[in-house]
């Protein structure tokens, strides 16, 4: 699995390529898990005209002219959205997640109001509360949607904890929503450590080229992970495997967990299954990549093409080229 995302001409200058933190990994409100036992809060929250509810579809919320993410009152929502309590902004008002049917009909009296964007596009441009506000509404609204059932007898569940859990009461079982740890790594050069291994999947054009990344397996820790993956899809050896930094991403439930790490020696090579071509690229094709912008539909004449600025594949990749330019 390698990770990659496309986004838009930013409109903010505050975005991953610029250093710092990647941009789901900021944390952005009080989530005041305290507060998630109180059976009547979600309700409460909902007669209160201060609470701000961030409305879902799948990976998408609405974001205003300026690229922020669109809050609405409760009584502005539809009835059959589910509901859950996010927590608090910073001065104090309660964060609502109110999920919809992706599939579901439009809602002609406010859906055309502001466009519905996707998490891909939308992240790079957030404040830390906005992007930490709409990664968190869609990994927990997902699971609201897709898991009604108790995986251990099947029978119908019933939400508790303010969206956070779930209970059967056939047999008794709490369940809670699934995040699934993936790895995903840079990988320099022993040998010329200007160059960085990147992969292309099959599943896209030649010249599109991003991190090495996978989930990790039952009874496996992240470090052997990276060296598994690196294994299968580069068949290359690791040494010096170093953690960087992490984020949420909710395709579907995903925490990725950012590595780095060096080659044995440089002799990859595509597994041909998942990745469809291996390429070591120069400090300068990476930083000419960089300038130019992921966003960008035009090559640069060398074929790069990089994954967008609200994944933490960008952000690896760019700490490495800051570090050795």
């Amino acid at each position: 699995m390698t990770a990659h995302a496309r986004d838009r001409q930013p409109g903010r200058t505050d975005g991953p390529t610029r250093g710092g933190a990647p941009v789901f990994s900021r944390s952005g409100f009080d989530r005041s898990a305290l507060e998630r036992g109180d059976d009547g809060l979600v309700l409460r929250l909902r007669a209160d005209a201060s609470s701000r509810v961030l409305v879902v579809r799948g990976d998408r919320a609405q974001t205003d002219a300026d690229g922020s993410l669109r809050y609405r009152r409760a009584d502005e929502v539809r009835g059959d959205a589910q509901w859950a309590f996010l927590g608090r902004s910073a001065d104090g008002a309660a964060l609502l997640a109110a999920v919809l049917d992706p599939d579901g009909p439009p809602d002609p009296d406010r859906d055309e109001e502001a466009a519905w964007t996707s998490v891909r596009t939308a992240g790079a441009h957030l404040s830390a509360q906005d992007a930490d506000a709409l990664v968190t509404a869609v990994a927990l609204g997902r699971w609201l949607r897709e898991a009604p059932f108790c995986p251990a007898c099947g029978n119908p569940t019933r939400v508790r904890s303010s969206g956070w859990a779930r209970v059967c009461d056939a047999c008794g079982r709490e369940h809670f929503p699934r995040t699934d740890p993936a790895v995903i790594m840079t990988v320099e050069s022993a040998s010329h450590p200007d160059r960085l291994l990147l992969g292309s999947n099959v599943l896209w054009g030649p010249d599109r080229y991003s991190c090495f990344a996978g989930f990790v397996e039952a009874g496996e820790s992240a470090e052997a992970a990276v060296a598994r993956e690196l294994r299968e899809e580069a068949g290359i050896a690791v040494r010096d495997v170093r953690y960087r930094s992490s984020q949420a991403w909710p395709y579907p439930r995903s925490l990725m967990l950012g590595f780095r790490a060096v080659a044995d020696d440089d002799l990859a090579r595509p597994d041909g299954d998942e990745i469809a071509a291996v390429r070591w690229f120069t400090r300068d094709e990476i930083g000419r990549a960089l300038r130019r912008g992921a966003w960008d539909d035009r090559t640069d004449g060398e074929g790069i093409r990089l994954p967008g600025p609200a994944s933490i594949a960008h952000r690896l990749i760019a700490d490495w080229h800051a570090e050795t330019a």
